[in-house]
């Protein structure tokens, strides 16, 4: 990371064959009612015209325009911790290039991390949107509170980091980049590391509008998720002391989804021993499920 600028706010952008959403994305960081910031985004090879549309705003002077060598495609951590190594801001905030942030949000957690310097990373609420930006829900819901407890982030994944989040660059460099060998998950990996280095807060404003489209994932990404899964938990449970009624839930879930994706492919034969052993490691939410309390 670069030498870092007081108060300057450095947002991330990872692109990749984003043609139809990356004008808004850009947009809606330019239009933040907060100065000083800095935009770089990083293309990570993409093959439609995105890449052309990212030369255009740089050679505007709007934002800096990072690749890899050869225009390589090495995945999203790998183009994050590019951009983290070229931040030269005290606040780091990421955006996927399908999202949008909200207009104050950057002015507004700026102001909150300036008054409470025991935290080191507040994230906001974000409304999840269609295709054309049409209103489909909250996240997190109106009820939300955050404890700051690393078992709970860990447990029930509830906010990612792409999105909603400012974090101190002085907290990105004590956590570590991003994995670059998770081509899923690694947004979990890394929000629970810094669950685990700092205190976390919830800001209950707009922060940031979520893109819901047509690029769904596959059942081999969902494989993949669920794996991965599996091995954040292993790395985390190694790293911190975590509850282990915290640690065992977590892997019933994970092995209920890896089930539950097999079984969806009519993979019986791989599906059961997962769903078994997720029922053996947390049987009361397993009969919940069974009976219906428990939605799935």
């Amino acid at each position: 990371m670069t030498p870092v600028t007081d108060n300057l706010v450095s947002v991330i952008i990872p692109s990749f064959n984003r043609e139809a959403y990356i004008n808004e994305a850009i947009e809606s960081v330019l239009a933040q009612g907060y100065d000083p910031v800095e935009l770089i985004v990083v293309d990570d090879g993409s093959t439609d015209s995105s890449y052309q549309k990212l030369q255009e705003w740089e050679s505007e002077g709007r934002l800096t325009l990072l690749t890899h060598p050869g225009h390589a495609n090495l995945g999203q951590s790998a183009s994050i911790n590019v951009g983290v190594r070229h931040a030269g801001g005290r606040y780091i905030a990421i955006l996927d290039s399908d999202d949008m942030f909200a207009p104050t949000k950057l002015a507004d957690q700026v102001d909150f991390l300036e008054q409470h310097k025991d935290i080191g990373m507040v994230y906001g609420q974000g409304h999840a949107v269609d295709a054309n930006g049409g209103f489909l829900f909250k996240v997190p819901g109106d009820d939300h509170t955050e404890s700051g407890d690393p078992n709970a982030i860990l447990l029930d994944c509830y906010m990612a980091l792409p999105g909603g989040a400012l974090i101190r660059s002085s907290v990105m460099n004590q956590v570590g980049e991003f994995e670059e060998s998770f081509r899923a998950g690694q947004d979990h990996d890394m929000v629970i590391r810094i669950f685990e280095a700092t205190g976390v807060a919830y800001l209950p404003k707009l922060a940031f509008y979520y893109r819901k489209h047509g690029d769904s994932i596959s059942a081999k990404g969902l494989e993949r998720r669920w794996k991965t899964g599996l091995a954040i938990l292993e790395r985390a449970s190694k790293r911190y002391p975590y509850h282990s009624s915290t640690v065992r839930k977590r892997k019933a879930v994970l092995n209920f989804r890896l089930g539950q994706t097999y079984w969806r492919e009519g993979n019986r034969f791989k599906a059961l021993p997962h769903l078994l052993l997720s029922g053996a490691l947390d049987p009361l939410r397993a009969l919940n499920v069974l009976t219906g309390r428990e939605r799935i």
